[in-house]
């Protein structure tokens, strides 16, 4: 669609767009403000300059961002207000938690996006919007934020909304035994209430994600604002199913595994929003009854996993229904579990050329190598997806490395494949153990297309144990499985990728598994851990493409995972539902701007 679009472009509209991207990574990166003002980095607008800036100082910023017309918008029926809009929340038996600290999925972060607020929340373009900050300001040096809140914002349960709920909501993210998002705030070193609707943040160094990662609702969720009296009235396991925030709505039901009902909050800080009475969230795992409930008009919008791939070209051929795919910032890849023979590897804290001697290794190194990456997305996802090799997804622009396809030592090589599992003592899959890969419901098809190349590459047999996603979760957490596939989405920023998933200490590096029993989760290096911890307060954006391309080339090398492909986020919905362009942000499913038709 990119390509098109561009053939599209006039020569001076490409000259244009060539010199925003000159101008915006036209700068010192010494310069702790990026080149910018004060004024220019302050809230709660910022200007186009300062916005493309920021994105090039983070290394997000490509031509792609700056092609307009790029992406497709549903047409728009005659709206009304009021109205209660029909979920279907697509490859989930439960929303198990919607406790900002405990969510690791994108699943339920979409749903806590429209209940609890941020500082800020990302716009289509993953610029940094004002939510419950009205404005802020940056010290001179890039180490200090200082937040003004809005006034008169209310929890949904009465409280006021004060500086006091975003340092205890601070304070609780910080610590490991409450949250799993710790690493998120590893450069903020404090936050301090200065007033009732003031509060400052302390960083070790500058960083450029700090508004769009940090301080962000939704994906962020390290500082998504909780509600202290709420939390110790409820507890945190019943807080997780009914969170008391500021957003704009409200959880007025919730019927683990059947139904969550949202409500319109009343006294939301803006008063035009929301548009709608309510929403109605219902968990559906398996992919027809998905497409029938659809189809009915039972449901009117899908969100949840995204929409398996053999129910688009379907939903695109029905004229009640409207899709509008866009690239999707995550990753799907392949645990595997290196705590189990035959894939056993005790330490990858050493050189390539030796663990490649070591048979666990080089059975992970030949499942890796056998995998056809162009041909399991044409046929396994219906060509809808890039091959991957790292962490690290397209659409984070400038600091993806195309050329890794070709670097990698995970790209396809049948031969070499069938050498290394030779060299294991099981020569054409000969005396090799059959492996089982859990997946969710949705990913059968995937599955089956994975297990039919591996048997036909190398005569491996893998068997598919298909699982709720939630239960999916607890095996990673606990490393109970051989095989596993993890999802991810919401990576706006390169310490989604690296951050999140490829370091030691990483949220979902089986964070509940026997640490006596398993030293470490799926992966850990050394070298990892200092390269992504390096780039994460790295305000040089070349430098920290340099230690980001560098960090994602060696964990796809040293196989922390067969990395598989980059998907696709397509919204479905009916076309009686007005889903507008400014809500439309890849992953995310905020309803507060929405409407049903007449």
């Amino acid at each position: 669609m990119l390509r098109n679009r561009v053939a599209q472009l006039s020569e001076r509209q490409k000259a244009e767009i060539a010199e925003e991207l000159r101008e915006a990574y036209e700068f010192d990166p010494r310069d702790p403000l990026f080149g910018l003002s004060k004024a220019q980095l302050g809230g709660p607008r910022l200007e186009r300059r300062a916005v493309l800036r920021l994105m090039a100082a983070a290394g997000t910023l490509t031509a792609a961002h700056l092609v307009p017309g790029l992406v497709s918008r549903p047409a728009v029926a005659q709206a009304k207000r009021g109205g209660i809009l029909e979920g279907g929340w697509s490859g989930v038996s439960e929303i198990r938690t919607l406790d900002p600290a405990r969510i690791d999925q994108v699943e339920q972060f979409q749903i806590s996006s429209n209940v609890l607020s941020g500082l800020t929340h990302i716009n289509r373009d993953f610029v940094a919007q004002p939510d419950i900050a009205a404005d802020w300001e940056v010290s001179d040096d890039g180490t200090e934020y200082t937040f003004h809140l809005r006034e008169g914002v209310t929890f949904h349960n009465g409280d006021p909304l004060t500086a006091d709920d975003v340092v205890f909501t601070f304070q609780r993210s910080k610590d490991p035994a409450q949250s799993i998002h710790t690493q998120v705030l590893v450069n903020v070193l404090d936050a301090v209430k200065v007033d009732d609707l003031t509060v400052r943040f302390k960083l070790a160094r500058p960083q450029a994600s700090f508004l769009v990662k940090t301080t962000e609702r939704a994906s962020g969720r390290a500082l998504t604002i909780v509600n202290r009296r709420a939390l110790s009235e409820l507890g945190e396991a019943q807080y997780g199913l009914t969170p008391v925030g500021t957003g704009p709505f409200r959880v007025a039901e919730h019927v683990s595994g059947q139904v969550l009902r949202l409500a319109a909050f009343e006294n939301y800080y803006d008063p035009e929003r929301p548009k709608l009475e309510g929403v109605n969230i219902r968990p559906i795992v398996e992919a027809e009854p998905l497409a029938a409930a659809l189809e009915a008009g039972d449901i009117q919008i899908v969100g949840g996993a995204p929409v398996p791939a053999e129910l688009i070209e379907r939903f695109e051929a029905n004229p009640e229904i409207l899709v509008d795919i866009q690239p999707r910032p995550g990753f799907y890849a392949i645990y595997m579990n290196p705590w189990r023979d035959p894939m056993r590897v005790e330490d990858f804290n050493k050189p390539l050329d030796e663990l490649l001697k070591e048979p666990g290794f080089m059975v992970r190194a030949a499942l890796a190598r056998a995998l056809d990456r162009e041909r399991f997305v044409e046929v396994g996802n219906f060509g809808y997806g890039v091959p991957s090799y790292g962490s690290i997804n397209p659409a984070l622009g400038f600091m993806y490395d195309p050329a890794i396809a070709e670097k990698s030592k995970q790209r396809y090589q049948p031969d070499s494949a069938r050498e290394l599992l030779a060299g294991a003592g099981f020569p054409n899959g000969e005396g090799m153990p059959p492996l089982t890969l859990t997946i969710v419901p949705d990913d059968r098809r995937r599955g089956q297309v994975l297990a039919d190349i591996m048997q036909r590459e190398l005569g491996v047999e893998i068997k598919l144990d298909a699982v709720d996603v939630t239960i999916l979760g607890d095996r990673r957490d606990r490393l109970d499985f051989d095989l596993l596939v993890q999802n991810s989405g919401g990576d706006f920023d390169p310490d989604d990728g690296l951050v999140d998933f490829m370091t030691t200490d990483s949220k979902f590096n089986a964070n509940a598994r026997d640490k006596a029993k398993y030293p470490f989760g799926y992966f850990s290096d050394q070298e990892v851990d200092r390269l992504v911890a390096e780039q994460s307060v790295t305000p040089d954006p070349q430098r920290r493409r340099e230690l980001v391309q560098e960090a994602n080339l060696l964990t796809s090398d040293k196989v922390a995972a067969m990395f598989v492909f980059h998907p696709v986020s397509p919204l479905v919905l009916r076309k009686e539902v007005n889903f507008p362009a400014e809500s439309r942000i890849p992953d995310l499913r905020d309803f507060d701007l929405v409407t049903l038709s007449s």
